[in-house]
């Protein structure tokens, strides 16, 4: 039988890749460090978890709406107002199973074959695949190190074309951290409503921010930019609710109703049970989440301090999510014996049981990502054996 062309043009998973390699390590028993989750190594808090055991045994066990239960819409409305100063109705909210449901969804309802979306680079993996996948192309742009990984209004303007029907942007960022300021989305939203431009705003850690920066939503600086925003989020990250697979969008309730269509004949509902779990998220105490976001700080700063004096590493401190992006360009060439960072990403797995994800596969090839979602004694071991790894090479 065979493949469709859809399916063929989509690039294998690095991701995946080097996950697989790390476990088939472990299991032929070597102590193997996986820096490369991109979800936080705590469990989910217990009055999140006893919300769903209580919905469970009052029968919340059945079929609910495809875009989601009333009362969860009603929270992230709610949510919307408490933190971000935006209002919505419950018609323009729709909830999908995890954020990247939610991505899937909105280009698929907003893309035809040929439309161009535009996406910073570095940029999350799954961004290019998905608007391929909706007959979409991606045309990417590029956030120099420079000038902490950020894209420029000029750069969005200059490639836009006749075929150009959205802008993603992801702030705080995966993989770098970045964080667009207030006047930097003011921009970049201008130039958007110019050249009437729907924007995809993806603010899936806008509650993991260090220092002194606060997350701005696009959709919060004009009304202009609110009906042309839609905004992705979820409780994976905030609330370590990756497994729940509850995310949610908000925007124009047109787009929304389409969204909840394409689910009702693919997915259907979000599991109900982790629905009322994510109402408890959003309605309960956020102690938790400002527990994890000190622990998040104290590990960034001590990875990146570590990073900083390794030879031929260079990396500036993230400002949001938890990665550290580290560019490895000098140390991959004073080993001289590896062709790419993906060979050398490769050899530190072999070599001294860490793994971590090679910058190619978020469109920058001199760049490592490394996630300081796991405890401090796996980081401070993994952090001595990549600096054995490269003192090693010279």
């Amino acid at each position: 039988m065979k493949l469709s062309h859809r399916v063929q043009q989509l690039t294998p998973s690095t991701t995946i890749e080097i996950t697989a390699a790390a476990k088939a390590l472990k299991q032929q028993g070597h102590d193997v460090i996986v820096l490369g989750a991109g979800e936080p190594d705590f469990n989910t808090p217990d009055h999140i978890m006893e919300a769903a055991e209580r919905a469970m045994r009052e029968g919340q066990t059945k079929y609910t709406p495809a875009g989601g239960i009333a009362e969860l819409k009603e929270a992230i409305v709610r949510k919307f107002a408490r933190d971000n100063d935006l209002t919505y109705e419950k018609d323009q909210i729709v909830v999908t199973v995890g954020a990247k449901h939610a991505l899937y969804n909105l280009f698929q309802v907003l893309l035809d074959p040929g439309d161009e979306v535009i996406i910073p680079a570095p940029y999350w993996v799954s961004y290019i695949e998905q608007v391929k996948l909706a007959g979409g192309k991606p045309v990417v742009i590029e956030g120099e190190e420079s000038r902490g990984f950020k894209v420029a209004p000029e750069q969005l303007k200059s490639a836009i074309t006749e075929k150009t029907v959205a802008f993603l942007i992801n702030s705080p960022s995966n993989p770098t951290g970045a964080v667009y300021s207030r006047e930097e989305l003011a921009a970049l939203g201008e130039v958007c409503s110019q050249h009437d431009l729907a924007i995809v705003s993806d603010e899936i850690y806008e509650h993991l921010i260090y220092g002194d920066e606060k997350h701005v939503s696009i959709a919060g600086l004009s009304e202009d930019l609110k009906k042309r925003t839609l905004i992705v989020n979820g409780v994976s990250k905030t609330y370590s609710m990756t497994g729940w697979r509850i995310g949610y969008t908000a925007g124009d309730a047109r787009i929304i109703k389409a969204m909840s269509g394409l689910s009702s004949h693919s997915t259907s509902n979000p599991a109900s049970v982790a629905q009322y779990a994510a109402l408890e998220a959003l309605n309960g105490t956020q102690e938790p989440v400002d527990r994890m976001r000190s622990a998040f700080r104290e590990r960034r700063e001590f990875v990146v301090q570590r990073l900083q004096q390794m030879p031929g590493v260079h990396c500036e401190k993230p400002k949001g999510a938890f990665y550290v992006f580290a560019n490895v360009k000098e140390a991959v060439q004073k080993a001289g014996r590896f062709q790419s960072t993906q060979e050398w990403v490769k050899a530190l797995l072999e070599e001294e049981k860490v793994a971590l994800i090679p910058g190619a596969a978020f469109g920058a090839p001199d760049h490592i990502r490394i996630s300081y979602a796991t405890s401090m004694d796996q980081l401070e071991k993994s952090m001595d054996r990549i600096e054995r790894f490269i003192q090693s090479q010279s």
